[in-house]
C-alpha cells in the first residue's frame, strides 16, 4: 500500500481510474513524447488499460512498473506522473518522470523526484536508485542532477523504440551518495575567498566537478590544468594564466582562472569559473565574481572579458544578470562579453 506523499507544492498519490484521460493527453503531446518509450498517437484505450493495471497493483511491486500521479497539493490538478520499477527483490529501483508540457520549467519534476527518492531510501530501504535518458534531453538530465543523481555512463546504440535506436545516459544514486547530497550545505556561506592552490589543497581542487550537463560549458579540472600548463597562443602570443581555488567557510568549493592582461591583451579574461556540484545554488558564484573584479581592479583594470556557449544550462543568464554585455564578437563559437567597473 502506497501512502500519498505531500511536498511543499505537490501531492504524490496512487493513480485512479479517472486519471486515464489526462495520461493519454500527456502522452499524445509530441514534445512530451519526444524522448520517451511510447509512440504517438497514444490511444485512450491504452491509457485506460495501463491505469487499470497500475490501480490493481495497490502500490510498488517487485518486477513490475508502477506509477503515481503528481498533483497540485491545493487544486488537486494532475500535473504529471512518476514511474517506478523495483527489481532485485526490491533492492534496486529504476525511476522515471513525466510532466505535462505546460508545467515544465517550474521545478515540479525535481520536487516530485526528490520526494520519490526519499521514499525509496527511507521507506522501502532500497540500495540503489537509477534512471536512464536520451543524451539529447538535457532538461531531463538536469532534473536528475538537481536531485543528487550522479552520471554513471553513456551506452551507445543501446536503447530501442520499435525500429529506431539511440544512445542512453545512465544516472545512479546509492544511499551514501544520497546522504551526501541530502546533507550538503545549502545556505550562502558566511565567508568566501580566493586562495592560492598549494600542495596542501591540490587534491581537493582536483576533485572539483560540475554536473554532466555542465561539462559542455565548464571545462573539467583536468582540462583547466592542461590549459594552464600549455596556454593557448592567440595572435602569436600566449595567454598568461592566474589560478585560484574558491573557499567557502574554509572549504574548497570551486576554481577560477583568469588570463592576465599584458601589452598584447590589455583586458583580463575570465577563463574558467567552476563551482562544485555539491555547492551550487548557494550564491557562491556571485561572491566569487565580486572577488575577481576586486583582483582586476588591483591590476589597474576597469573591465573584464569572458565568453560562453549558448544552450540549455548555459551560464549566459548568470553573466548577463551581473553586468556583462556582449561585445558583438564570437570566440570559437562562444559569445564574448565585457563587464565594466
Amino acid at each position: 500500500m502506497f501512502t500519498p506523499i505531500r511536498t511543499r507544492r505537490l501531492l504524490i498519490r496512487p493513480f485512479e481510474a479517472a486519471d486515464a484521460a489526462g495520461l493519454a493527453a500527456r502522452r499524445n503531446d509530441p514534445e512530451v513524447a519526444k524522448y520517451q518509450d511510447w509512440t504517438v498517437p497514444y490511444p485512450l484505450e491504452t491509457a485506460e488499460k495501463l491505469v487499470a493495471d497500475v490501480v490493481a497493483m495497490d502500490g510498488p511491486t517487485n518486477g513490475e512498473w508502477w506509477m503515481a500521479a503528481v498533483a497540485d497539493a491545493e487544486s488537486r490538478e494532475v500535473l504529471g506522473d512518476l514511474a517506478l520499477h523495483l527489481s532485485r527483490e526490491g533492492r534496486s529501483a529504476e525511476v522515471g518522470y513525466t510532466l505535462a508540457s505546460e508545467h515544465w520549467g517550474q521545478g515540479y519534476a525535481v520536487e516530485a523526484l526528490e520526494a520519490l527518492v526519499k521514499y525509496l531510501f527511507d521507506q522501502l530501504q532500497v540500495t540503489r536508485v537509477f534512471g536512464m535518458l536520451h543524451p539529447d534531453n538535457p532538461a531531463s538530465a538536469m532534473v536528475m542532477e538537481r536531485t543528487g543523481f550522479l552520471f554513471e555512463g553513456h551506452t551507445k546504440a543501446s536503447y530501442w523504440l520499435e525500429d529506431e535506436n539511440s544512445d542512453d545516459w545512465i544516472y545512479g544514486l546509492t544511499r551514501p551518495d544520497w546522504e551526501i547530497w541530502r546533507d550538503r550545505p545549502q545556505h550562502p556561506p558566511k565567508k568566501a575567498d580566493l586562495i592560492e592552490i598549494t600542495i596542501d589543497n591540490i587534491a581537493q581542487v582536483s576533485k572539483l566537478v560540475t554536473h554532466k550537463t555542465q561539462e559542455r560549458f565548464v571545462a573539467t579540472m583536468a582540462d583547466s590544468f592542461t590549459d594552464a600548463l600549455f596556454p593557448e597562443i592567440v595572435d602569436g602570443y600566449p595567454l598568461m594564466p592566474w589560478m585560484r581555488a574558491v573557499a567557502a567557510d574554509g572549504e574548497v568549493v570551486g576554481f577560477v582562472m583568469l588570463a592576465l592582461p599584458h601589452e598584447h591583451f590589455p583586458e583580463p579574461y575570465l577563463w574558467r569559473l567552476l563551482i562544485d556540484r555539491l555547492h551550487q545554488r548557494r550564491g557562491i558564484g556571485e561572491r566569487v565574481l565580486e572577488l575577481i573584479v576586486a583582483e582586476c581592479r588591483s591590476l589597474g583594470a576597469d573591465t573584464l572579458l569572458t565568453s560562453w556557449e549558448t544552450g540549455k544550462g548555459s551560464p549566459a543568464p548568470f553573466y548577463l544578470s551581473h553586468g556583462f554585455e556582449p561585445t558583438g564578437r564570437m570566440l570559437d563559437k562562444e559569445t564574448e562579453a565585457r563587464k565594466r567597473f
